[in-house]
């Protein structure tokens, strides 16, 4: 993969609905580990993630974001952050990135970040909520792409196999069609491939991964899968 800029710079992680922090410390550890900066985990509470059926809710966390943005920002080398969003956490970052207001609120977080990482994040979808609706019809694809650097991250989970869990192959299907209309799509249990691509991101398909902890393991999150698709943007 041809980069741009630098990944040697402090990390923001934003998680997926109802996901508690704890899930992506390992994640975050990892990230330490290995470029030796700042790795920070958005607190978000799961009702503050049930409070996002309103455009306030999304400023509550995208509030968190810009201020967590601005601490790293002001002592990173490169003068930029990483970010990375898990599930609709991913979807929230797009329009933090721009000029142009969202929800009353307008960031330009482009002015400090220059990588937008989603791990399987519902992008295009037939039927979806009426913001990430809005994020789609506002910011369609990467409209930031002359600064930042845009990494879409799916995974293929076998529904019959051992890494998929019983509530996975329960209800993937449905969320399969309900996503992207075809209940036979490929996908990391929840998100299908097809959608977790963003249109004219760089695009990463993980074999073998659950969208999260209840969908299978290992998931994006988990270390060796970390390792795959840092690895992958890395190099």
């Amino acid at each position: 993969m041809q980069r741009r800029f630098s990944l040697e710079q402090p990390v923001l992680i934003l998680g997926g609905f109802l996901i508690t922090d704890e899930a992506y410390e390992p994640l975050a550890n990892w990230l330490r580990s290995q470029i030796n900066q700042p790795v920070v985990v958005v607190h978000v509470s799961r009702l503050d993630w049930l409070l996002t059926s309103q455009s306030s809710g999304w400023i509550r966390l995208l509030d968190r974001v810009d201020a967590a943005v601005r601490t790293l920002h002001s002592d990173s080398s490169t003068g930029r952050v990483t970010l990375i969003g898990h599930s609709s956490g991913g979807v929230m970052l797009r329009p933090y990135l721009s000029h142009q207001a969202f929800g009353g609120r307008a960031y330009g977080g482009e002015e400090f970040c220059n990588h937008l990482i989603t791990l399987g994040s519902p992008h295009q979808a037939l039927r979806a909520t009426s913001l990430r609706s809005l994020v789609s019809q506002t910011f369609p694809g990467c409209p930031e792409l002359r600064t930042v650097e845009y990494v879409s991250i799916a995974g293929e989970l076998n529904l019959q196999g051992p890494q998929s869990s019983t509530f996975s192959r329960l209800s993937a299907t449905s969320s399969y069609r309900q996503i992207c209309g075809d209940s036979s799509s490929v996908g990391d249990g929840l998100v299908p491939v097809c959608s977790a691509l963003l249109e004219d991101s760089i695009p990463i398909v993980l074999p073998n991964t659950a969208h999260g902890g209840l969908f299978g393991k290992p998931w994006y999150g988990s270390p060796e899968r970390v390792e795959e698709w840092w690895s992958a943007i890395a190099d």
